[in-house]
């Protein structure tokens, strides 16, 4: 089944109509006749998606959308009103307590079933980020903090400049947010700008050139890198369905085939502005998350987890005819010393200062984890004894050479380094645990760089 649909109308005929239609589309349908009934039900198992009548057995759909607000995930699930009053004021007013569209009968099954599938999409994906964001918390991720909210900004594009300005003038009144004004060409070029809008209000004409600019529009919003996340409504100047029903199906998010009307265009901007938002708050909650879960915070390098399981999977990919692979264990000397004697502040400033001189002597696609306190844990790819031993020299000559300016301590210091190495051949790559094996060898080679001295490289060879 494609998702699962609660009609609620208190008519059988109108339940067992829309239920055939919905069913030769492979939804799986379910009926509720009153508020009361939907409710349960919706609580019960939540839908993907509510269909309801305007008037119900026991009162109005607005009373639904109440209703549905304090539920878990009531808010999110998309409502479409279906009725046979034309009323503007009818429609502003299911649309302002949260109804995602209002759809006035006859409706065109084909208009119908891609607003349906619309907003199933739209709901599966808002619920996947929220997902995502939950997991995100049950691990302990923080949320992003908290921004003042600026305008929004607001394109209308459309291939009549004078209409185009009429209705942008009507937008700007009591309207905090930016509206800017192009032609089609002309919003493809802002895709890469800075400035690019948070929402495209697309006019749409009956013309056959305007008509085809504006189906190629959405579909390069949607497949921009840039603008994929942007909202989408279209405004028929005049109604037609297989061209609506098309639009909504290449990714506009709303659409309104009634033609302009200013209270409900700002509607529905409110309403397709704030989802926006709140994704896009959740899209940054989760990267966050994951920048958390990979990489250590002081230092901006790879923590442990990442570093050990990406060596894992090199060793995993990696096929007996490539060249080998380098694993460091680097260790700075004596880091106990600054912290005793400069303080735990001067000792985060070694440790950042030295992860960047360990990234500068790396090359892209190497790798630096920070996996305790002053330990990190190198991965050179393909590369061979001979120059992976160079490049354990040279970055113990960085340290040494070179010596650490500590912010609020006129005297630098001078840090050395010790490098315990050891490399992955093809061989190895046949036998097992070798990723466990390798960092053992690097280490037990660190180990004795520390004991011979400090400030040197070792050798960790396999037994024969």
């Amino acid at each position: 089944m494609q998702g699962k649909i609660l009609i609620v109308d208190p008519i059988a005929t109108n339940r067992i109509m829309l239920k055939t239609k919905l069913n030769s589309a492979y939804y799986d349908v379910r009926q509720a006749t009153s508020v009361a009934e939907a409710l349960v039900q919706a609580e019960k198992d939540s839908p993907d998606l509510i269909i309801t009548a305007f008037q119900l057995c026991d009162a109005d759909a607005t009373a639904l959308l109440d209703g549905l607000a304090p539920q878990p995930n009531g808010r999110r699930i998309p409502v479409i009103a279906i009725g046979e009053d034309e009323n503007a004021a009818l429609r502003q007013l299911f649309l302002s307590r949260g109804a995602q569209d209002v759809l006035v009968k006859p409706i065109a099954d084909t208009l119908l079933l891609s607003r349906v599938r619309s907003l199933i999409r739209l709901y599966y994906s808002t619920e996947e980020w929220h997902m995502r964001a939950e997991t995100s918390r049950a691990f302990g991720l923080a949320d992003p903090p908290a921004r003042f909210r600026t305008p929004g900004h607001i394109q209308l594009v459309g291939s009549d400049k004078s209409l185009n300005h009429i209705w942008a003038a009507q937008l700007r009144q009591n309207n905090s947010n930016k509206v800017s004004v192009c032609n089609t060409s002309e919003a493809m070029q802002s895709f890469s700008d800075d400035g690019r809008p948070e929402v495209f209000v697309l006019v749409l004409t009956p013309n056959p050139v305007c008509i085809t600019q504006h189906m190629h529009l959405i579909s390069s919003i949607r497949a921009n890198a840039g603008t994929r996340h942007c909202g989408i409504i279209v405004v028929q100047t005049s109604a037609d369905s297989e061209v609506a029903a098309n639009a909504l199906d290449l990714g506009a998010d709303d659409l309104m085939p009634q033609g302009f009307n200013v209270k409900e265009l700002h509607l529905r901007l409110s309403a397709l502005l704030e989802r926006k938002r709140q994704i896009d708050r959740i899209r940054e909650s989760v990267d966050l998350g994951l920048r958390e879960a990979i990489f250590d915070p002081l230092t901006g390098l790879y923590n442990r987890r990442y570093g050990l399981a990406e060596i894992a999977r090199q060793t995993t990919q990696a096929k007996p005819d490539n060249l080998p692979f380098a694993v460091m264990m680097a260790d700075i000397d004596h880091f106990k010393r600054v912290n005793d004697r400069y303080g735990h502040a001067a000792g985060d400033a070694v440790l950042v200062e030295s992860a960047r001189r360990l990234r500068t002597q790396l090359r892209p696609t190497d790798m630096a984890a920070r996996i305790g306190g002053e330990e990190f844990l190198l991965l050179l790819a393909a590369t061979p004894e001979g120059h992976a031993t160079a490049v354990a020299k040279r970055l113990c000559n960085t340290f040494e050479q070179t010596p650490f300016v500590i912010p609020g301590h006129s005297k630098s210091l001078t840090i050395t380094i010790s490098i315990g190495l050891s490399i992955i051949s093809s061989k190895d790559l046949l036998s097992c645990d070798i990723t466990a094996k390798a960092i053992n060898r690097a280490d037990k080679a660190l180990y004795a760089a520390k004991n011979k001295g400090r400030n040197r490289v070792l050798m960790s060879r396999p037994a024969a």
